[in-house]
């Protein structure tokens, strides 16, 4: 193990902050150093190993800013708690790497970054449902290749999903924003699987039905299965948005795939686990004609053997929230986290859409509040008394 270099702001600082990797944007330092934050930041781009993250918050430490990639294991909250910190805080929106029973048993606010990456996460996946569906890929290797000799009938045939079956495996904030774009964008039909009803977007797709009726077209549908495979058998494409649990792991493995269309498309933007990938390399060398796209890998960064050597799989490098404004923006939710408990404030109410924490990420002053905490009302941590109005709830 190298030595780790870090970059030190506001060394004055009262407060002591370990950010265990470079963040984009300028904002959420600005945030940190305006609540007399000294940080820390490690630099460089391989992910910091336990011991290095038990090194890091050695001396006191009042806060941690980590990532997804690491282990917070009950002995390593145990380890960050005693070292006095007041909150760890992830910069990401989900948190199956956190043992939160853990933290919220050791008395440890766990803050995440909802609401700022619906939207950008979701257009990914319809990105993955396309490039694999349309062949995309092969296109571009072929073109970069050099051997494109002109144009034929039957070359690289994909498929047309416009008024097909789309298959939504999780219907929370992200799949059914993604269902939206799909159902919108191209008349699909929906068939969802998730433990709750998601009323919401039942009601907008039925709204949108009424909208084609009173066109002259013919209404998209949506409908809950009720097991997953009466879904994978219905559906032309299959996009996995489910949170990684004990239960949900290989949530996708051979027998699900055997139960899917022939020439369908499968996408995961989700977590990789959620699929098995040593499944999905045998069904797609003995289907051809089946489709995959995937953002997430099962034991990233590794793949499963064989898997980039097929053509009907596109593979990204885990890339759901890279855009600029959504990074920058998961940045800055983070440190207000952060620096919202250090400050004794109370938590922002429940965040569900972009609409809910843009004042953090917009406003000239912020809210005085923590954007998210995930084990607040466990740890009974006041909450602004009012919520904001007129927001979009996504579930």
């Amino acid at each position: 193990m190298t030595a780790r270099e870090w970059v030190i702001v506001n060394p004055g600082g009262s407060h002591r902050v370990v950010v265990t990797g470079e963040l984009p944007g300028e904002r959420w330092l600005q945030l940190l150093t305006a609540a007399d934050c000294r940080v820390e930041i490690a630099q460089g781009h391989e992910v910091l190993v336990a011991a290095e993250l038990r090194a890091a918050f050695a001396n006191p430490c009042d806060a941690v800013i980590g990532q997804i990639t690491e282990s917070w294991s009950e002995e390593m909250l145990g380890a960050l708690a005693a070292a006095g910190a007041l909150i760890y805080s992830q910069y990401a929106v989900g948190y199956d790497n956190v043992d939160l029973a853990a933290a919220t048993r050791l008395g440890l606010p766990v803050g995440n970054t909802p609401g700022v990456l619906t939207e950008t996460t979701a257009q990914l996946a319809v990105a993955l449902t396309f490039a694999a569906a349309r062949r995309i890929a092969e296109g571009d290797r072929l073109m970069r290749a050099g051997a494109y000799r002109g144009w034929l009938p039957t070359m690289l045939l994909g498929s047309l999903l416009f008024r097909g079956t789309l298959g939504i495996v999780g219907a929370g904030r992200i799949g059914a924003a993604y269902g939206r774009m799909m159902v919108e964008g191209h008349k699909m039909d929906l068939v969802y699987h998730d433990v709750r009803e998601n009323e919401e977007l039942e009601r907008y797709v039925a709204d949108y039905a009424a909208f084609l009726v009173a066109r002259g077209e013919r209404p998209v549908t949506c409908r809950r299965a009720a097991t997953l495979p009466e879904l994978l058998g219905a559906c032309d494409v299959v996009s996995i948005h489910a949170a990684l649990t004990a239960e949900t792991q290989h949530l996708i493995g051979a027998p699900e795939l055997a139960a899917m269309k022939e020439e369908a498309v499968l996408v995961n933007s989700s977590r990789g686990p959620l699929l098995d990938e040593a499944a999905l390399v045998a069904h797609c060398r003995a289907h051809p004609c089946f489709r995959a796209g995937l953002d997430v890998l099962e034991r990233e960064p590794a793949m499963a053997p064989g898997l980039a050597e097929l053509d009907n799989v596109v593979l990204v490098p885990h890339l759901g929230s890279a855009t600029t404004f959504t990074r920058e923006g998961m940045a800055t939710l983070a440190a207000a986290n952060a620096a919202a408990i250090l400050q004794s404030w109370p938590v922002w109410p429940a965040a569900r859409s972009l609409e809910d924490v843009r004042p953090f990420l917009e406003d000239e002053a912020p809210p005085r509040a923590a954007p998210s905490i995930v084990n607040a009302d466990a740890l009974g941590l006041p909450r602004l008394a009012a919520s904001p109005q007129g927001k979009e709830d996504q579930q």
